[in-house]
């Protein structure tokens, strides 16, 4: 079988960084090893405009895409994959779903996003009209994790011999299921407010090793809709094993220095420690110096703290702050 072009890629997500990190990615023994690559693209190497590319390249639901559209291919697989719901569509509920399109482009600021291969109209209009409540960071992933879904079924034309749409629907990724079992937690913006998961384990293979640091992070400024070059960011272990940091209590004098660095373009920060396999146990430190960033802002700095427990040492923590001027938050990515 010939190698898909990075036309062919761009057909599959319509974002340009995915179709060229994909091509170069390239040759793949199997549908399976080409969503892996996909899904690390996706999610660690595309960025914030990355994502709002791909989900431009998507007509509205109900809608038939432009005449101006980068992929014609991709153009007709939306109509395949819109057939359902054009299919179970009456007039009446046609115009509420054009209605509820315009409302939610109008507060989220893209289109709405959904894997709608094979669901109905009404199925799409409870879906909108529940997501529309949500936190625009909140449906700014969950757009990033359906643009991922069609992404695969559409890949999986490129690998007729050993892909079936099942298990692009329905059947969880080996490091998803291992994840769930021990929480349940979001995953961020994806490359930018998450990263692909790596499965925990009590004891590693003899061959593993990482391919990034074990404690990373990735900063969105949410006030500007892109991601916060130029922060400061600084890596701290708790150094006494025989006491924890207190909440109200001076303990300064025990952090030990693990690295210091300056989010990229793209926000993220550079190698925060050095490559080990095994992270050490323990409580962790991750400052932010927003004070510097934004001089105008409510935050001279922001310290966030967690901790490594000995089953976790094999896992990957990604740590990534959402910042407007005044307000954060952050929550543990994978």
């Amino acid at each position: 079988m010939d190698l898909p072009s990075e036309k062919e890629w761009l057909a599959c997500c319509g974002s340009t960084k995915f179709a060229q990190e994909m091509a170069s990615a390239a040759p793949f023994s199997n549908y399976q090893q080409a969503v892996d690559a996909a899904r690390d693209i996706w999610f660690n190497k595309v960025d914030v405009n990355g994502w709002l590319e791909a989900f431009s390249a998507h007509p509205a639901i109900g809608e038939s895409p432009s005449k101006t559209v980068k992929s014609q291919t991709s153009a007709q697989w939306s109509k395949g994959e819109q057939s359902t719901a054009l299919a179970t569509a009456t007039d009446a509920t046609l115009q509420e779903l054009y209605d509820w399109n315009a409302r939610y482009r109008q507060k989220f600021g893209f289109v709405f996003l959904i894997f709608a291969s094979g669901r109905s109209t009404p199925e799409i209009l409870a879906e909108i009209k529940k997501r529309y409540h949500n936190r625009p960071i909140i449906e700014f992933e969950l757009s990033a994790k359906e643009q991922m879904k069609i992404t695969e079924l559409r890949m999986s034309k490129l690998f007729p011999a050993n892909a079936t749409v099942a298990s692009i629907t329905k059947t969880p990724h080996k490091a998803d299921v291992a994840t769930k079992a021990g929480e349940d937690r979001i995953s961020v913006i994806g490359g930018h407010l998450s990263t692909a998961k790596e499965t925990p384990a009590a004891e590693p293979p003899r061959a593993f090793t990482r391919t990034r640091p074990p404690i990373t992070t990735h900063i969105l400024d949410i006030a500007r809709g892109a991601p916060a070059s130029g922060v400061d960011v600084r890596l701290e272990i708790w150094a006494d094993k025989q006491s924890r940091p207190m909440f109200g209590e001076a303990d300064s004098g025990l952090w030990k220095l693990e690295g210091l660095s300056s989010t990229d373009r793209d926000g993220r920060s550079g190698q925060l420690m050095s490559m080990v396999d095994a992270l050490s146990p323990g409580i962790y430190r991750i400052s932010f110096d927003t004070g510097k960033y934004n001089p105008e802002g409510f935050f001279p700095y922001v310290g966030i703290v967690f901790e490594v427990k000995e089953s976790q040492k094999w896992e990957h923590f990604h740590v990534p702050l959402l910042l407007s001027p005044f307000s954060f938050s952050t929550y543990r990515g994978s």
